[in-house]
């Protein structure tokens, strides 16, 4: 049976993820969903998830992943798809469990990614508008160098000591990210054909200091994107924009939201997909 907690867990499909809620439930009022990136949990967004809230009005609600933070792994080795996969067989199930009715996904870094695939390849008439911070449409040369450097860092430096504060299997968080960006055959992966099915309006930022890619993947989207596109590089900011720089960041959130997100409960019956 799957159940919903305002802070707890969320059983989805046979797996136990652990959630927050901030706000009013999904089924009465317009709701931001976060997706965390590839070695990122509840706890690694800080507070930004309470200070989003506050700011829009929107609830705002957040999970950690199988394998990250306090949700069990279900392998300890993730599949070479596991960004597809993830918006193709797990995000469904979390929103129609949670009462999804209408609001924004917003993700971050691998989180993006999965946010991307989900809206392009269900054109789900609840999702209002899509937020990608620092998102990975395809695979750079520059995504493998930075991840080799994270593994030598998880291997010889204090990374693992770091991340292991996070997760509560660090070694299964890490390595089921790591072991998969590094595979040759991964180096295929992107998401054009997806870019170019979205039907909704989309926020892409992406620090002018970020090591892990290049700005390309701003541009695939404003090249391959018939939908609304907003870009935002924000200078003096490396991958994580909501950390090095959450006052600039939470104003264009909340401006994009504004524009695209209502601020009113929900009435009537609740949403049904095809």
């Amino acid at each position: 049976m799957n159940q919903v907690l305002d802070k707890g867990q969320i059983s989805i499909g046979g797996m136990m993820l652990e959630c927050s809620m901030l706000g009013a439930t999904p089924a009465s009022a317009p709701t931001i969903v976060m997706l965390h990136e590839g070695l990122g949990s509840i706890d690694t967004w800080g507070d930004f998830p309470h200070r989003l809230f506050e700011r829009t009005g929107a609830s705002v609600f957040v999970y950690s992943r199988a394998g990250y933070g306090g949700s069990p792994a279900m392998n300890r080795e993730f599949p070479l798809d596991y960004l597809k996969r993830h918006a193709r067989e797990v995000l469904p199930g979390l929103l129609e469990t949670i009462g999804f009715r209408e609001g924004i996904l917003l993700g971050h870094s691998d989180g993006a990614s999965m946010a991307t695939a989900y809206a392009a390849d269900t054109a789900d008439p609840r999702v209002r508008g899509l937020i990608a911070m620092a998102p990975h449409f395809v695979v750079e040369p520059e995504t493998l160098a930075e991840i080799r450097r994270a593994r030598a860092a998880y291997l010889e430096g204090k990374l693992r000591q770091r991340l292991a504060r996070y997760h509560a299997d660090v070694d299964v968080a890490f390595w089921g990210w790591n072991d998969v960006w590094l595979e040759p055959e991964f180096t295929g992966f992107n998401l054009k054909a997806e870019l170019a099915e979205l039907r909704v309006p989309m926020l892409v930022m992406r620090g002018d200091d970020d090591r892990y890619g290049t700005h390309q993947q701003v541009r695939l989207a404003q090249e391959l994107c018939r939908c609304p596109v907003e870009a935002m590089l924000i200078p003096d900011c490396g991958h994580i924009p909501h950390r090095e720089r959450p006052e600039l960041t939470l104003e264009a959130i909340a401006r994009f939201v504004e524009r695209v997100l209502p601020r009113r409960p929900l009435a009537g019956p609740a949403h049904e997909s095809s």
